[in-house]
């Protein structure tokens, strides 16, 4: 993992990139972690790391945790049918 302040990343932001398909980049503002550059290889990959912060997603899926503690839980079915409901 690398490490890079906000202001090494605008100076070279395409070299940065480049070093995200090699892992994450860390980049820092005050000597503070502020965001990663991350490199993603195809649309699915994206999709999935746009649903992993999903606070909707993350919503649905606390609940369905809570309710299969709870012996009762939420279907395949239902699960993507408010999925598409959005």
């Amino acid at each position: 993992m690398k490490i890079a302040s906000v202001a090494d990343v605008k100076a070279h932001f395409s070299a940065f990139l480049q070093d995200s398909k090699k892992g994450p980049v860390v980049v820092t503002r005050n000597g503070r972690p502020a965001a990663v550059l991350l490199a993603v290889e195809d649309e699915d990959e994206l999709e999935r790391l746009a649903l992993a912060y999903s606070p909707k997603l993350q919503k649905i899926l606390a609940l369905a945790r809570q309710q299969i503690k709870d012996h009762s839980g939420i279907g395949h079915a239902d699960f993507w049918k408010e999925m598409e409901e959005g």
